[in-house]
């Protein structure tokens, strides 16, 4: 088996790892982070899914980027409901994506290449069709009974309390071996463990420890604010109608009509990721990254992301579709307001939402825009993840209904198309099936997309995939970029303004995300600021003290020290 990279100080020569010996534990800190979504990556056995041995023969391109990490989105083995997010098995490859000798594989060439590795892993909820749940559902005194969340009807029959199911309608499945219902925060062929009981807890510690084990070097840990439930099953209170669209919700999906004080983000949940974190501490050098999303989804971030809980944390407030200066700086000050000892980490796009161009800038959105927004993102304090495509500027897929493969999008279908829009096919030449693959891809690759390919912008030096590894390899060399604090000044309109500042670099950082020219008047403070070069973004021009950005510019300067 591979062993874990840069762990053991001085680096190996020939090891390939990024991080210098000294700084191998918390080389997550500044880190970018290349999301995977293997069914959609690259297929190599022609059954038109992307698989294990798929991303090996890739990882050349994901390396080129200049990428500290991949998370790559589960491939254990399930039924594939929610496609890899219901695990039947945590320990095993599904036979769609390959073997654990290939996971070993891809591990090894990864740490050849200097990328850590790190996987999913859902522990709040498992498949229907898991192990321990088809023991669970027999009866009341089977030895899995309570591993599950299992309550009685009301003396009606109907669930015992209000909760709803992210995907739509109520959280709770009638299961008559038991005569009791199941709790199920998303599908209904995904239900939820029971975190209340110390067993649950020390089989999932098991089941990460397996993968630590082997090698990986961090956890994405999804949903990792529904652990726990609220023991009493207090309903829900209703959210008042004005309040209901937001949080990526609309008011066509019931989920939003409460707010989720009582099915997630428990208090229980605090010591658990404790106990997470200290297993994690037997690793040197192994981190962890939680997705969470509750009713105030930063304070949550907050709270998690401490030095004895989760390293890292993300919250959905930039998988929105509010795109402003205004609403960017306020979301990280606040954040950076709550968070007085953790580590952020940003994400504009992933394979739960539209894709940040077509969101943020709609159809007819450019490559500057493209560039920018992985510049932005890879800008501000903390840690970054760069979803699948984000490189090559792709926008979102239009998938007719027909194709559609995502449970959530058929079921909200026409007003939500659900999520395979941002989960087609990656697209490597413009040969058939854009590279993918030699059989019939899951989902269709859309014409934009194969006009869009890596090959192709591969051999133009101004295509958005050259404009990212060049900002990629700059900000690698930036120390303020990759560890500094933030500091927000005032700017006109879409000007996005903020100064990151380390032991080492003072840098003031001016992004225009508007399609129009602007200017500003730089500070008495940036008197003498230096630009600093080689970020291949278009770049302001600074006369004395008024600086222009062209459409979607950027400019990066170095401050002299000392000044406020």
């Amino acid at each position: 088996m591979a062993g874990r990279c840069g762990i053991v100080a001085p680096v190996e020569t020939g090891s390939g790892c990024k991080v210098a010996a000294g700084r191998a534990d918390d080389w997550w800190r500044g880190a970018v982070i290349y999301q995977i979504y293997p069914r959609s990556f690259m297929d190599t056995n022609g059954d038109g899914v992307g698989d294990l041995p798929g991303i090996i023969e890739r990882l050349d391109h994901v390396a080129s980027l200049g990428v500290d990490a991949v998370w790559i989105s589960p491939f254990f083995r399930s039924p594939m409901a929610d496609f890899g997010y219901d695990i039947a098995d945590y320990r095993d490859v599904d036979p769609l994506f390959g073997t654990l000798d290939d996971f070993d594989r891809l591990l090894a060439r990864a740490h050849a290449l200097g990328i850590r590795v790190m996987i999913d892993q859902v522990l709040s909820h498992t498949s229907d069709q898991h192990a321990w749940f088809r023991e669970s559902r027999q009866s009341r005194d089977n030895p899995k009974a309570d591993w599950y969340v299992w309550a009685d009807p009301k003396p009606d029959g109907t669930p015992p309390n209000n909760w709803m199911s992210l995907f739509g309608g109520v959280a709770w499945r009638w299961e008559p071996r038991r005569e009791q219902y199941y709790l199920h925060n998303f599908l209904a062929s995904q239900p939820d463990l029971n975190f209340h009981n110390p067993d649950v807890q020390a089989a999932t510690l098991d089941n990460v420890k397996f993968w630590l084990d082997r090698g990986v070097d961090g956890l994405r840990l999804d949903a990792i604010n529904f652990c726990f439930h609220d023991r009493r099953l207090r309903d829900n209170p209703p959210k008042p109608v004005e309040l209901r669209a937001g949080r990526g919700f609309s008011t066509d999906n019931p989920y939003a009509y409460q707010y989720h004080h009582h099915n997630n983000t428990q208090p229980e949940n605090l010591p658990f990721l404790e106990a997470l974190r200290a297993l994690l501490d037997r690793y040197p050098g192994a981190t962890t990254l939680g997705e969470i999303s509750s009713e105030d989804s930063l304070a949550t971030t907050a709270e998690y992301v401490t030095p004895n809980r989760l390293h890292m944390g993300y919250s959905f407030e930039l998988l929105t579709d509010e795109f402003s200066a205004a609403y960017i700086r306020g979301t990280v000050e606040r954040l950076e307001a709550a968070m007085t000892e953790g580590w952020p980490c940003w994400a504009i796009s992933n394979h739960d939402v539209q894709r940040a161009v077509s969101r943020w800038g709609g159809p007819d959105a450019g490559p500057g825009l493209a560039k920018l927004l992985v510049a932005l993102v890879c800008s501000l304090r903390g840690s970054v993840c760069l979803y699948q495509g984000e490189e090559l500027g792709l926008p979102e897929a239009e998938v007719p209904f027909e194709s559609l493969q995502d449970p959530y999008g058929i079921a909200f279908w026409p007003n939500f198309k659900g999520r395979d829009g941002c989960r087609t096919p990656m697209p490597w030449d413009g040969g058939a099936n854009a590279g993918f693959t030699s059989g019939t891809p899951w989902l269709p690759v859309p014409a934009p997309h194969l006009a869009a390919n890596a090959g192709l912008q591969a051999a133009d030096p101004d295509s958005v995939l050259n404009g990212v590894r060049a900002f990629l390899h700059w900000r690698d060399a930036q120390p303020a970029l990759r560890e500094g604090s933030i500091r927000f000044i005032d700017a006109p309109g879409q000007l996005l303004a903020f100064i990151r500042e380390s032991q080492s670099q003072r840098v003031l950082v001016v992004l225009n995300l508007s399609p129009t020219a602007v200017s500003m008047a730089l500070p008495d403070f940036a008197r003498g600021a230096v630009p600093v070069i080689g970020h291949r973004l278009a770049e302001g021009t600074l006369d004395a003290r008024e600086l222009r950005l062209p459409p979607h510019g950027a400019w990066y300067g170095t401050l002299p020290r000392g000044r406020a």
